[in-house]
């Protein structure tokens, strides 16, 4: 039997592995948690133990390049594009459920950091560098919602994603090491609240639509391993507007678990989901 792992009510010993792990600000103390099933070296010891885990090695370009000035010209605000990771060894011989919750443990490696529409987390321009104003209040570390969902599963598997999120909501493959691809399954959603969490499954992709119909975001489904006090099920994403947690208090601009409730935009503006590990 699978042993289970302690609650991480803030989940810092996820983020305390990896060079480009951040806490979370010291200002905000989240009520939310995940449990997961499998231990920590199980879903991402790869991440600490390898240089999969090295923030330096995000981008398709070397490190030293980051805030070249030939960087600048041509990705100017976005920075370097993600480099194309490898599935992590033995990933065939996973079970579904571990590999669902390595999706929520690769993502809680980057809760705190800022929303910034950038390709990778962790990079961080210098002053003076070109940047798309976001609620994060200047330029530094941190994604935008389907930045953060393409990072999580080229990170995590070696899969590629669009990260534009209307293209990443209509793509039905990702590519894979030697442009292999791997069958993305498009989940409708039921109507009703309740089924929909009977739905969902851990690690999908669930995406949200604007006012005006289009999809325009994009969140983690973090399922049953979720921890909320009120028993609200939870979602990662990285996020700008103003959502609250279950004890009333803003939740910070960027990347962080997030309740998804039966009177919230995210559960009224659910457009469908991706599936890409099925049991």
């Amino acid at each position: 039997m699978v042993p289970r792992n302690v609650i991480l009510a803030a989940c810092t010993a996820l983020m305390a592995i990896g060079q480009g792990a951040r806490a979370e600000d010291g200002a905000y103390r989240s009520p939310y948690g995940v449990e997961f099933h499998f231990p920590e070296a199980e879903l991402i010891g790869d991440l600490e133990r390898t240089e999969r885990g090295d923030h330096r090695l995000e981008a398709e370009i070397p490190f030293h390049h980051w805030y070249a000035r030939r960087t600048l010209e041509r990705w100017h605000a976005w920075g370097p594009p993600a480099r194309d990771y490898p599935p992590p060894p033995g990933l065939e011989e996973w079970s579904v459920d571990r590999k669902r919750e390595r999706v929520v443990a690769v993502a809680l490696r980057f809760r705190g950091y800022a929303y910034q529409h950038h390709h990778i987390p962790d990079w961080s321009p210098p002053p003076g560098w070109p940047w798309k104003e976001t609620c994060a209040g200047s330029n530094g570390k941190g994604v935008d919602c389907s930045n953060l969902t393409g990072f999580v599963y080229n990170l995590g598997f070696g899969l590629r994603l669009s990260t534009d999120v209307h293209a990443q909501s209509e793509e039905r493959a990702a590519r894979g090491p030697g442009r292999q691809a791997t069958r993305l399954h498009a989940v409708e959603l039921p109507s009703s609240y309740e089924e929909r969490l009977k739905t969902l499954r851990t690690g999908d992709l669930l995406f949200i639509r604007n006012r005006g119909g289009k999809v325009s975001h994009v969140v983690i489904w973090v399922g049953p391993i979720g921890r909320s006090p009120d028993g609200v099920p939870l979602v990662i994403d990285s996020h700008g507007e103003d959502v609250r947690d279950s004890e009333g208090r803003p939740i910070p601009c960027g990347v962080q678990l997030r309740p998804f409730r039966k009177d919230s935009w995210y559960n009224h503006s659910a457009s469908h989901a991706l599936r890409v590990f099925r049991d």
